[in-house]
């Protein structure tokens, strides 16, 4: 046994699921590394040393690279001074203040740690802010907020339409599911229990995401029509496909918006941002959000230094550049090869999806191939800002030999 798979062994023993974070468990064993140790620019490296071109990035949160050296160096200065007071930092206005200037809806932000945990904020200023207790949920909005029958428990995996375990039926009554780009959903539920419903909060569908052109105008509509807050779920989209999000690239302004996987090139950070009249439901006097490391030192240094690196260099033209290079030649490839899928999405965040009815088990060997030629993926994948023109090339010299491989099986 490798150490790799030592290590794998041990976790688990001692954590369910074999990690913390569920996407991050390893499936397809062997040739998907059990353990990474180390990453540098757009490379990661397993326990056993060997090297992976990596485009899961942490999940998302590694937009810049590993180790960008502007964002380790903010760390390192930081960590000279301290990590967390018992008192706000300064840093906490420089990084509310640039959210403000980069983001449309931002006319003030606060911090926690996860995404999930902001869009749970998010959800308590609406219901406070409106008076109403519903919710309606399109897309996965976070474990935390996983709680309406028939909406997703994990990325992409509907819940049974008996509701989430673990979750009381009276909380996952206040919570209703609908599908992305589906408006008639939405006009049904309004007109069921549109009085009651706080908030519509919308995580995108990155394999369909052009929808969004029309779909947020008409949810835009829709909840101002009803009096319901519009929330929008940025983890993902903000800072990659646009530094503003989807709010910036449609040009529809949400009243309240969670950011948290682009904005720390990997530090632990998100950020709940919106109208300062719907945030004055959190502030003094209103409901209570608080958490002792919302305003912990090293991760805002990094999302100052992360949030200079993207207003000083197009950071998000080369992700589009680069996403349009790498997904582009790989769907040629795939085309060439006879080989049923195809990336469908925008460049910077597009998402593996099946063509012609192919079974599940092809995308399977596909990423099993994939790791076996060092290049590490996803189901939504990403490019970040450290993938030059060599390490394309490279990648898709890598995975035209994966995909030799399904031919010959």
């Amino acid at each position: 046994m490798n150490t790799s798979m030592q290590w794998h062994e041990r976790l688990g023993q001692s954590i369910p699921w074999g990690s913390s974070t569920c996407s991050k468990a390893p499936s397809m064993l062997p040739e998907e590394p059990a353990v990474i140790v180390k990453g540098k620019g757009c490379r990661v490296w397993d326990a056993d040393g060997k090297e992976f071109i990596d485009y899961r990035n942490g999940l998302g949160p590694i937009t810049l690279g590993y180790q960008h050296p502007d964002v380790d160096e903010a760390i390192r200065r930081q960590l000279e001074s301290g990590i967390i007071f018992g008192h706000p930092h300064p840093l906490e206005a420089e990084v509310a203040e640039l959210l403000r200037e980069v983001i449309p809806c931002a006319e003030q932000a606060r911090f926690l740690k996860t995404g999930g945990e902001a869009l749970a904020a998010a959800s308590r200023i609406a219901r406070a802010y409106t008076g109403r207790e519903h919710i309606v949920q399109v897309g996965y909005n976070g474990w935390l907020n996983a709680l309406a029958g028939g909406g997703q428990a994990l990325p992409g995996q509907p819940s049974s339409g008996r509701g989430i375990p673990g979750v009381p039926a009276a909380l996952g009554a206040l919570h209703h599911a609908a599908g992305w780009n589906d408006i008639a959903a939405l006009e049904q539920w309004f007109d069921h229990i549109g009085s009651d419903i706080a908030a519509v909060i919308i995580a995108a569908d990155y394999a369909e995401m052009e929808k969004g052109e029309s779909y947020y105008k008409a949810v835009r509509e829709l909840t101002s029509k009803h009096g319901a807050l519009l929330i929008y779920d940025e983890i993902v989209t903000g800072f990659r496909i646009a530094i503003g999000g989807v709010q910036q690239y449609f040009g529809v302004k949400p009243d309240l918006a969670v950011f948290s996987k682009g904005m720390a090139n990997g530090m632990p950070l998100s950020a709940y941002v919106g109208s300062k009249e719907v945030m004055s439901a959190c502030d003094r006097g209103g409901t209570v959000i608080s958490s002792t490391f919302g305003g912990e030192t090293l991760s805002l240094a990094a999302s100052k230094a992360t949030i200079g690196v993207y207003k000083e260099q197009d950071v998000v033209g080369h992700l589009w550049k680069q996403g349009e290079k790498l997904w582009g030649g790989l769907n040629a490839i795939f085309a060439s090869r006879h080989i049923p899928i195809e990336l469908k999405g925008f460049w910077p965040c597009p998402t593996f999806t099946l063509t012609g009815g192919a079974a599940p088990a092809v995308k399977e060997r596909f990423f099993r191939a994939a790791y076996r030629n060092g290049v590490s993926l996803y189901n939504v994948s990403y490019v970040n800002f450290s993938h030059k023109d060599a390490d394309i090339e490279e990648t898709l010299e890598r995975l035209d030999r994966a995909c030799s491989e399904l031919e010959g099986e």
